[in-house]
């Protein structure tokens, strides 16, 4: 039976890969009709396997999102390169536990192979821990948690043993820029956004040196300051080297979060976007996003994995150990059980090899400069970021009848519902904005021109029907 199922299931996927490039972006089904179509009563009786694949994927279809497709631009998704698709189904298959060496010996070598791996291309210190958990928000949880133990343990306090009710005060910098998942994993860690000390940013949201260091200088206590490779909107890194300088002066522990721009430490020419990472303590980001995986794929690296080891590591007489084992896969996540999520990641590595991982964040680079170029070019657009990697950021310019932000809004909304490419919506500085990220290795020029042209369109035809409104109000007011 397993022979004909997995057969379909393989061409069930197929054929979804087959037509992402052509099909309409975004979804098109209601929340009720998805609910129709596959909810109901749970049965009392089962049915087949077969019957059950067939009608979810037909079912389900209509509320696919081709984030898998060249010109799903909405959020830092990434695709899925072919190799580490096959590589996740295997793990499906194989069903491998990565929690201890002898639950799986394969799995745990992996693990070793790939860190190595991992941080010989990011340039970071060889004596580096890594963590391979579901994304960077426990990628941010991980290394946070390890930075928690390690200033604890400076001010002679054991968080794991004593806890926090009654140990000294932390204190968290951050800029205000700082994304949401960071600012949810410190929450998990019994920090609050209260509780953060926030430094202002630039125009790019790049946190300012000056005021970092005036923060740093503010009181004496155990401090994590947390510092941003790849603003979320512009694609904008903190000065990293600057402020790594400043909080190791004062006994601090720097924290990158990386998700998506930490990447560009893999390419020589964008090295210099991120110059100084290399000297923090602790680094978190996504390989489901530039590197192409599928989902359920974060790293936490730790450059001392003591204090990473101590965070997360737990014992029982049931988990058995080696006595010679260096590396336990649950020692660095917040995990026990888990799936062998290394081996897409493997996958990747293996393919592309360091050249091509540089060549696949080259060219979304240089594919998100392109958009921009397209799009500023017309009357009426502004670009308001620097296109540094792969994050644009669009306003459109509204009407006397309609404001910029409206008009922004009203042409995010008509290019998700024509779905040549889809657009995601962000506030910038206090305005409505279009944000395009980049991130898929099959995105090519012409996508990129076809979605260029697609916006524009709406914009056109945003501005038209803003302009009919208004001429169709009367006593010339406002429709």
């Amino acid at each position: 039976m397993h022979h004909e199922l997995l057969t379909r299931a393989r061409d069930l996927a197929v054929a979804h890969l087959d037509q992402a490039p052509g099909r309409h972006v975004g979804a098109r089904a209601t929340r009720a009709s998805l609910a129709e179509a596959l909810g109901g009563p749970l049965p009392e009786t089962g049915a087949a396997p077969l019957d059950v694949l067939t009608a979810l994927a037909r079912s389900a279809a209509p509320g696919l999102v081709a984030t898998v497709g060249p010109r799903y631009f909405g959020f830092v998704t990434g695709g899925a390169l072919p190799a580490t698709v096959a590589a996740d189904w295997l793990a499906s298959a194989w069903d491998q536990n990565g929690a201890l060496y002898v639950m799986s010996p394969a799995v745990a070598v992996l693990e070793d192979i790939v860190q190595e791996w991992l941080v010989t291309l990011l340039g970071l210190p060889a004596s580096a821990s890594v963590g391979f958990v579901t994304g960077c928000h426990m990628a941010n949880f991980t290394c946070l948690a390890a930075a928690r133990h390690e200033v604890l343990r400076r001010a002679g306090w054991n968080v794991e043993a004593e806890g926090l009710q009654r140990a000294p005060r932390l204190r968290v910098i951050a800029g205000a820029h700082a994304h949401v998942s960071l600012i949810g994993a410190l929450r998990l860690l019994g920090i609050g956004t209260a509780e953060l000390r926030v430094v202002p940013v630039d125009d790019q949201g790049r946190m300012l040196a000056s005021e970092a260091r005036a923060a740093l200088a503010e009181a004496e206590a155990p401090t994590i300051l947390c510092a941003q490779a790849g603003n979320v909107s512009s694609g904008a890194s903190d000065p990293v080297a600057d402020l790594v300088a400043a909080a190791h002066d004062r006994g601090a522990w720097v924290h990158v979060d990386g998700a998506f721009g930490l990447w560009a430490a893999a390419v020589p020419e964008l090295r210099q976007q991120v110059a100084g990472v290399e000297e923090a303590d602790s680094w978190a980001t996504d390989a489901h996003k530039w590197l192409n995986v599928p989902y359920d794929s974060g790293l936490a690296i730790v450059a001392d994995p003591a204090p990473h080891r101590a965070a997360m590591s737990l014992h029982a007489s049931y988990l058995v150990r080696g006595d010679e084992e260096e590396r336990v896969g649950m020692d660095w996540v917040p995990e026990s059980s888990r799936r062998a999520r290394v081996l897409p990641i493997y996958a990747a590595l293996r393919t592309l090899g360091r050249a091509g991982v540089a060549d696949l964040v080259r060219r979304n680079v240089a594919l998100a400069q392109r958009m921009a170029a397209a799009l500023g070019a017309a009357d009426g657009v502004r670009i308001l970021n620097e296109v540094v990697l792969n994050q644009v950021l669009v306003q459109f310019i509204g009407t006397a009848s309609q404001s910029d932000d409206a008009t922004t809004r009203a042409v995010i909304a008509r290019v998700q519902e024509e779905g040549t490419c889809w657009a995601g919506g962000a506030s910038w500085h206090g305005r409505e904005v279009m944000r395009i990220s980049v991130s898929n290795w099959s995105t090519t020029p012409d996508d990129i021109d076809a979605s260029a042209a697609a916006i524009l369109a709406a914009y056109r035809d945003a501005v038209t029907a803003t302009d009919a409104s208004a001429e169709a109000a009367p006593d010339g007011t406002r429709a």
